[in-house]
């Protein structure tokens, strides 16, 4: 059991924390950890005392018993309430904390839980991802959260706690990465079939990496008539299988029930996160969504092999 706790570091690991909100849950955390662990040692002392001290030895009389100890009895009622008081203190101001109105230059993004998936606008800049939060390190950054079906939890242990995100109501967290990176998240309440399937990573980077990537985010894709024949080619199996009736890509299609793919290709995963962003992991989804992902709502596209080819080509080139 105690070599279970030098384990590998896991990547969802709240005791890591890089962001300001996780720091103060840590703090939080290890605060109340250390009074618990000065009550057990008290209590446990305490009782190894009795245990040794009144135990049973041949010829010895019975231990004196002791009834109304007013003295004994005000201690075992103060202890725990001054212990109550310096858990409830930081606890409360950590609430107040993380509450907090965010300052007036943070980075607002709107997330919004799909059916599997995790959409990801920012109003400020005028883009639109999924499942990969790009967010910069050393910004304020507050996500304002909802549901378009049922409800999910937002959970990226190492930045901060777990918010509901509710259809109808919209929900908040603040938070200020201090660390380049990628987070790894998920959803933490149970929104059926694929709810282990839906992951996103957010990616803290540098303010300037972060500002190129935003400015590439804006760009729409290329015309298809501008394309080299192979990826015109992929271009028109999206255009004519009925990838655009779902998925928007900038100036080349509109759909809104699925992730926009403006920039598909420069995510390093797919499917909320479940595959890599390689040709083959590309090509698994598109063969069988359903089969990767239970209960997909992405019906299965009948695809010849040149026209999966094609496809996962062009899309493979939406940088």
């Amino acid at each position: 059991m105690a070599l279970a706790a030098c384990s590998r570091e896991y990547p969802q690991s709240a005791l890591h924390p890089t962001a300001d909100f996780g720091d103060q849950i840590d703090v939080l955390f290890r605060t109340i950890f250390w009074w618990a662990v000065g009550v057990f040692v008290i209590v446990e002392a305490a009782l190894l005392f009795v245990l040794f001290r009144y135990r049973d030895r041949p010829g010895a009389a019975d231990p004196k018993r002791v009834h109304g100890h007013t003295l004994l009895e005000v201690a075992w009622t103060l202890a725990p309430a001054v212990v109550l008081v310096f858990i409830a203190v930081p606890t409360i101001r950590t609430i107040f904390r993380t509450e907090a109105a965010p300052p007036a230059d943070a980075l607002t993004v709107e997330v919004i839980g799909h059916q599997w998936w995790w959409e990801f606008r920012y109003p400020d800049l005028g883009l639109v991802t999924a499942n990969e939060m790009h967010v910069p390190q050393g910004r304020a950054v507050v996500l304002s959260m909802t549901s378009e079906d049922v409800i999910h939890s937002f959970w990226a242990p190492k930045l901060g706690g777990k918010r509901d995100v509710l259809p109808g109501r919209t929900t908040r967290i603040v938070f200020t990465p201090d660390s380049i990176g990628e987070v790894y998240g998920q959803c933490a309440e149970f929104c059926g079939e694929s709810h282990a399937n839906m992951r996103f990573r957010v990616m803290v980077d540098a303010p300037e990496v972060f500002a190129l990537w935003a400015d590439r985010q804006l760009q729409p894709a290329v015309p298809v008539d501008s394309l080299d024949e192979p990826l015109r080619q992929g271009a028109q199996v999206y255009l004519t299988k009925g990838c655009l009736a779902c998925h928007a890509i900038t100036g080349v299609s509109a759909g809104v029930l699925g992730p926009n793919l403006t920039h598909v290709g420069s995510r390093t995963t797919i499917a909320s996160g479940i595959l890599p962003n390689t040709p083959e992991g590309l090509t698994r989804w598109l063969r069988n969504p359903v089969g990767e992902k239970p209960g997909s709502l992405m019906p299965q596209i009948p695809l010849t092999d040149d026209e999966m080819a094609l496809l996962v080509a062009y899309l493979q080139s939406l940088n």
